[in-house]
C-alpha cells in the first residue's frame, strides 16, 4: 500500500466530512439566495458553515467571505486593497505563489518589493522596518506558516509594526489552518486567506477573512453574494464540508498537533543518521507535520520519482510550482545554494501517518543514499 506523506499539497478527505456534505449534492438543492423553503434550508447550511469557520480561527462570521479556494482568497486580498488603497505592496520573499505572482502582476501599475527573511527564514525585522518607513504602504502580505519549510512566523509583531505604518497586514493561512492555533484577533491581521483542502475538507472552497473596517473590490461581479464581495452562486455542498472539516480540526487540534509532531521528531531522529542530510529551518518554530530536507548528491525531482516508485509520495517543493525545474525561491531566499536547493525535498505528515511509515521510508532513503556511495567513484 503506498504511503502518502505529501499533506501540504491537499489532504484525503474526511469520511465524516463527505457525509455531512452528500445530501446536498443529491437532496436540498436550492440556490442559497432564493426565498422559498429550499433557498431558506441552502441559506441555513451556508451560515452554518460560516460560524464553523469562523470559530476555527477566531473572528466573527460575518468576517467571513468564501471563495474558490486559497488561491482566490490570496487574490482577493492583494488585488482587492490595491484597488482602493494608495500605496507600496510588500510580501515576504518566501511567500506561497499564490501571493506574490498577485502582488507582481501589479508591478506595472505600482511599486512592489519583497521583505527579506534570514538564513532560518524567519522575516528580517529590520529590513521590514526600514521598508516601512521608506513612504506609504498600502498592504503587507506574510504568511502564517510556509508551506514547504513550515517556518511560523510571529505576526503580531509584524502587525504592530504594519499597523503602525499605517497599513494593512494580510496573512496566509492555508498552511497553519487546523495544525496550529491561528487566532485571527490575537495576531492582529486584517485580512487572512484560509483553504478547506489542507484539513481534511472539500477542494474548491477556501475563504477570505476581512476585517469589516477593510475595504475591497472584489475580483468578481455579478451578484450581491458574500455582501457584494464574490458574486456566484454558493457551492453548498463544498461550503457545508469545509465547515465541517473545521469544526473537526478545532476539536481535534491537540490531539492531531501532538500525533504528527511526534512523527515529525520520529523522522528527523532518522534523518540525522544519514551522512550529509540538511534539514532546514530546523532551529525556529515550524509546522508540526512539515520537515524539508536535502541529501547531498540527489536532485530533489529525481530522488522524488525514487520515492513514488518505492510507495512514498513526497514533494519537492510547492505543488503550485511542480514541473519547474528551478530551485524554491524559498530556499532561494533563505541563502541556500541553488544546487543544495535543487536537491530538497518536502514531507508534509497527516492524522493517519504512522510510526511504521515513518522507519520505512528513512529506510528506504538510507538504501537509496547507500545505493549512490557506491556508486561514486572515488577521485
Amino acid at each position: 500500500m503506498p504511503t502518502y506523506l505529501d499533506h501540504n499539497a491537499t489532504t484525503p478527505l474526511d469520511a465524516r466530512v463527505l457525509e455531512a456534505m452528500l445530501p446536498y449534492l443529491s437532496g436540498p438543492y436550492g440556490n442559497a439566495s432564493s426565498l422559498h423553503r429550499f433557498g431558506r434550508a441552502a441559506r441555513d447550511a451556508v451560515e452554518r458553515a460560516r460560524e464553523q469557520v469562523a470559530a476555527l480561527v477566531g473572528c466573527q462570521p460575518g468576517e467571513i467571505v468564501w471563495t474558490s479556494g486559497g488561491t482566490e482568497a490570496n487574490n482577493l486580498a492583494v488585488k482587492g486593497v490595491a484597488a482602493v488603497r494608495r500605496g507600496r505592496l510588500l510580501y515576504g520573499a518566501t511567500e506561497h505563489p499564490a501571493v506574490m505572482e498577485a502582488a507582481l502582476a501589479l508591478a506595472g501599475e505600482r511599486d512592489v518589493a519583497a521583505v527579506a527573511v534570514d538564513a532560518q527564514g524567519i522575516v528580517d525585522w529590520s529590513a521590514l522596518a526600514a521598508q516601512l518607513a521608506q513612504g506609504p504602504v498600502a498592504l503587507v502580505a506574510l504568511m502564517r506558516a510556509n508551506n514547504e519549510t513550515g517556518v511560523v512566523q510571529d505576526l503580531a509583531r509584524a502587525a504592530a509594526l504594519v499597523h503602525e505604518a499605517g497599513a494593512w497586514l494580510h496573512v496566509d493561512a492555508v498552511q497553519a489552518a487546523g495544525r496550529i492555533a491561528v487566532d485571527f484577533r490575537a495576531l492582529g491581521a486584517d485580512l487572512m486567506s484560509l483553504s478547506s483542502h489542507k484539513l481534511y475538507g472539500p477542494k474548491g472552497i477556501g475563504a477570505l477573512v476581512r476585517r469589516a473596517e477593510v475595504d475591497l473590490v472584489p475580483l468578481h461581479h455579478g451578484g450581491p453574494q458574500e455582501k457584494g464581495l464574490r458574486g456566484g452562486t454558493e457551492n453548498v455542498a463544498a461550503i457545508v464540508g469545509f465547515g465541517v472539516a473545521a469544526e473537526l480540526a478545532r476539536q481535534e487540534l491537540e490531539r492531531r498537533t501532538r500525533h504528527t509532531l511526534a512523527l515529525r521528531e520520529r523522522l528527523e531522529a532518522g534523518l540525522a543518521t544519514l551522512p550529509g542530510v540538511r534539514v532546514f529551518a530546523a532551529g525556529v518554530e515550524r509546522l508540526p507535520n512539515t520537515v524539508q530536507f536535502a541529501l547531498p548528491g540527489f536532485d530533489g525531482e529525481a530522488l522524488l520519482m525514487q520515492l513514488d516508485r518505492k510507495g512514498f509520495a513526497v514533494s519537492s517543493g510547492s505543488a503550485c510550482a511542480s514541473g519547474k525545474h528551478e530551485p524554491s525561491h524559498v530556499l532561494l531566499a533563505m541563502g541556500v545554494e541553488p544546487e543544495i536547493a535543487r536537491g530538497a525535498i518536502r514531507v508534509s505528515l497527516g492524522v493517519d501517518n504512522t510510526a511504521e511509515q515513518i522507519d520505512a521510508f528513512v529506510e528506504t532513503l538510507r538504501a537509496l543514499h547507500a545505493s549512490l556511495s557506491r556508486t561514486v567513484v572515488p577521485v
